[in-house]
């Protein structure tokens, strides 16, 4: 791949090399220059702490008042999270200077005080940690003027900038500075400071603002891949879906059936105004009637200051660091949580149904924007299935989470995720190696999204607007997705939950082990370990009965011998393929189920392609890593009779006496005889009929 011309030059790479940190690239604020508000605009302080909103706007209604219901969301104490500064810590090691554009939406007063242009954070203050504060949000500008319908007070406000925003998002802000009016949706209130009736604070347009994000330093080519800016220059584009995209939440909504008339949700969101879903609002500030302030008559629509979302583990992480700290509500915050996973319960549907041996799990997309959604590091979901016995022992697992080790099965199962890395060119400038990478702001690949789709998805549209699917096949109209799970021959019902996830242990390690400038990742690793150790978050259940996944052939088509010895299990054993039969392990599923009578010991499946066969196609051998780590089958002459010897890893427990069974299944027949049991348990543990 050719090296485009806006790529940095060779002489920019001996400065990479030479930079403090290994791989960084030297960026300069211009890079991360965007339109809309700059430093300078308004003058220091001109913002109201949001606690001087609290008196008029808090503590007469817990549960509808605005500052009440803002006080403990992510929105409030986004300038006092720690997985934020983490993750900047990092970025700033990556690109100098990109905490100021990262401080933009995260710590937007800093725009204000100017302390962003100290972009590791270091001059923040107590003004600054306010988070999207009240003053900040009532103080917005639609950036683009509409006649009639923004404020004919815009027109001015949009003259006096160094550059106008030409479109929604980039933290591409606009804030009025007649900073003594608010700006809202109402046009009657009973307000005792001046006031604008906004008819974009009802848009989702205004919320695309921070959740609509690319990386001004790359540029999309007319081949479809990214490259990186020059040096020491703003982004030649405004567009965020000329970028790479670190966030398309706001895209992926604009999209959506959502945005383009709405979509009746039967009550799942919206609170008590409606049931049709059509602006971010309707779903992350409900409405309900209540008073917006002390003194006023009650609405009907009065729009809860809710903004949940699924972070309910980093509501944790921001409780954990600031306690102690007496400006912050924990209670507040105890209540935001659960109103995220509350959100996160409704984001999704399940359905269960058996076809032939396999146990179909469909998920569906309940919400306005990609699931999961939003910034692209750490944040999955995967499909957990757990196959029991009708007495409720289980017989297998599928996306299985150990909560001791923070370890998912993900191979087992099917995680969607985004995934991101560095191209070849990429790779030279920086420094750094080509394929995947955990270095976001550098990142200028997509190598996996697989993320479901929203109602109304189209993959051209998704594409072009820099949010593509990639290693997935979604139909347009397609939100939701079906993954089939082979059934165990012991298997009586299936239980399957839908999780969530958004700090997993090898994102937060690697915001501790890559930090070379400060304490932030060790700060955020301690936090994590002491709450809970970002355990995922069930979204939703389902179960249903099912019968075994292979159709077991005639009584003694199948002996097994199982020697167990520490460093293996040795199962050997002879199997008979029925008349009329026949089997390709070179291109089938193999599965080995050997249990105890304590349960299930070995249930793996060596997917289609792992056997390679002679060329008679007779003889099929697999090596690997576990848990199998070799096997053979030898199939005779006439494709009847095969012989097999499968070498596996040590039982992960005591073997425990008493009736066991086994079977191998090849390409979905099981060759098990149902009364395979035997009743000692010796150095040689023979499974006999």
């Amino acid at each position: 791949m050719s090296i485009s011309s806006r790529l940095l030059p060779a002489s920019v790479l001996v400065l990479v090399v030479g930079t403090a940190f290994a791989g960084q690239v030297p960026t300069t604020l211009e890079d991360f220059r965007v339109p809309g508000t700059q430093v300078g605009d308004l003058p220091p302080g001109s913002l109201f702490a949001s606690t001087s909103c609290r008196v008029c706007h808090g503590l007469y209604d817990a549960a509808n008042a605005p500052y009440s219901t803002w006080d403990g969301s992510l929105m409030s104490h986004a300038g006092r999270d720690p997985l934020f500064f983490a993750q900047m810590s990092t970025a700033n090691q990556d690109a100098a200077n990109v905490g100021y554009y990262c401080l933009r939406c995260h710590v937007p007063i800093s725009i204000v005080s100017g302390h962003a242009e100290q972009a590791d954070g270091s001059t923040l203050d107590a003004a600054d940690r306010d988070g999207i504060s009240c003053h900040f949000c009532h103080s917005l500008v639609d950036p683009l003027y509409k006649p009639g319908i923004s404020p004919p007070e815009d027109a001015a406000v949009l003259a006096g900038l160094s550059a106008v925003p030409a479109h929604y998002g980039n933290s591409m802000f606009v804030l009025d500075p007649t900073t003594s009016r608010r700006r809202g949706p109402y046009s009657d209130p009973a307000a005792p400071h001046a006031w604008l009736p906004s008819a974009f604070h009802r848009t989702g347009e205004m919320c695309v603002t921070c959740h609509d994000v690319g990386n001004v330093e790359t540029t999309l080519t007319p081949q479809g891949t990214y490259r990186y800016n020059a040096l020491d220059t703003p982004s030649p584009t405004d567009d965020p879906a000329h970028q790479f995209p670190l966030e398309r939440t706001g895209t992926e909504w604009k999209l959506s059936a959502f945005a383009n008339g709405g979509v009746d949700m039967g009550g799942r969101f919206g609170g008590d105004a409606t049931p049709v879903i059509e602006t971010c609002q309707d779903c992350h500030m409900p409405r309900y009637a209540a008073q917006g302030c002390t003194s006023a008559a009650v609405r009907p629509d009065l729009a809860r200051h809710d903004f949940a979302g699924a972070a309910a583990p980093v509501l944790d992480l921001i409780a954990a660091y600031t306690r102690g700290d007496p400006e912050v509500d924990q209670n507040a915050i105890a209540v935001a949580r659960a109103k995220a996973v509350s959100m996160l319960e409704r984001a999704a549907s399940l359905d269960l149904r058996q076809e032939d041996g396999d146990l179909v799990v469909r998920v569906s997309n309940e919400t306005g924007h990609k699931l999961p959604t939003g910034h692209i590091e750490g944040r999955r979901m995967w499909i957990g299935v757990r196959f029991l016995t009708t007495g409720g022992a289980l017989v297998a697992e599928r996306g299985g989470y150990d909560t001791a080790t923070a370890t998912l099965d993900a191979a087992s199962t099917t995680v969607y995720e985004m995934h991101v890395g560095l191209s070849d060119d990429a790779a030279i400038v920086t420094g750094l190696p080509a394929g995947p990478t955990g270095h976001m702001s550098l990142a200028d690949t997509i190598l996996k999204d697989n993320r479901i789709p929203p109602r109304g998805f189209d993959n051209a549209a998704f594409a072009a607007g820099g949010a593509p699917v990639v290693g997935a096949n979604y139909a347009d109209g397609q939100y939701w997705d079906e993954r089939p799970f082979s059934i165990p021959a012991a298997a009586e019902r299936a239980e399957v939950t839908l999780y969530y996830q958004n700090t997993p242990r090898e994102y937060i390690e690697h915001l501790r082990d890559a930090n070379v400038t400060d304490d932030w990742g060790t700060t955020l690793h301690r936090l994590w370990s002491e709450t809970g150790r970002g355990a995922p978050i069930p979204m939703v259940s389902a179960s249903l009965n099912v019968t075994p996944s292979c159709t077991r052939v005639a009584a003694a088509s199948q002996t097994l011998r199982t020697l167990v010895r520490p460093e293996k299990i040795l199962a050997t054993g002879r199997l008979t393929v029925p008349v009329g039969d026949s089997i390709a392990p070179s291109t089938e599923d193999v599965t080995l189920t050997l249990s105890d009578a304590g349960g299930v010991l070995i249930d793996t499946t060596l997917p289609a392609g792992s056997f390679v066969g002679d060329r008679r196609q007779r003889l099929f051998r697999y090596e690997g890593t576990g848990p199998i780590l070799r096997a053979r089958l030898r199939v005779d002459r006439s494709g009847r009779f095969v012989r097999y010897v499968f070498h596996t890893r040590p039982a992960a427990r005591t073997i425990v006496p008493g009736a066991g069974t086994a079977s191998v299944s090849i390409g979905g027949r099981c060759f098990v005889d149902p009364a395979d049991t035997c009743t000692g348990h010796r150095s040689v543990w023979e499974l006999c009929r």
